[in-house]
């Protein structure tokens, strides 16, 4: 199987540029997500995302329900895998219960965080209308969502 595409530049680009586009991208899909609210449940923690195969950590901080890039340093929990898992993970191919238990990927340091993200990641239904509504207003919202469905589908709207 060839290397996963983003495995070069994992491995290029240093993990602070990697944390700071991915809190900003992550941050504004989380906005009119249910799940944002339950970021509060881990105020204040440090996560590391340590990509095994591209020798990278992103290092975040939960601060006020969003997601904080930080310099690399000491982390109330580290998620450790390959790109290719956290892929599957991000792409919903995968459920998180499988790929913890088959140790694709693992968490070590503080349990009840670490249990906390865990569960995060398995109650995230990515909700397309919300995020548009979130995002522009009910109205032009409501009227990009639908958009959004006719030209792409059904298939990404109900995720």
């Amino acid at each position: 199987m060839p290397p996963h595409p983003l495995l070069l530049p994992l491995r290029l680009i240093p993990g602070p540029v990697h944390a700071k586009l991915l809190a900003r991208a992550f941050n504004h899909l989380l906005r009119g997500q249910p799940i944002a609210a339950r970021l509060a449940e881990i105020e204040g923690k440090s996560v590391c995302i340590h990509i095994r195969d591209a020798a990278n950590e992103i290092h975040f901080r939960i601060e006020r329900g969003r997601l904080r890039p930080v310099a690399p340093g000491r982390a109330d929990v580290r998620i450790s895998g390959n790109v290719e898992d956290f892929w599957q993970l991000a792409a919903r191919r995968e459920d998180p219960d499988t790929l913890f238990f088959s140790r694709r990927l693992c968490i070590e340091g503080d349990t009840e965080t670490g249990v906390h993200v865990k569960n995060l990641l398995d109650a995230l239904d990515y909700d397309w209308e919300s995020h548009f509504r979130a995002v522009f207003g009910e109205t032009l919202g409501g009227a990009a969502f639908a958009l959004f469905q006719r030209t792409l589908g059904q298939r990404f709207a109900a995720r």
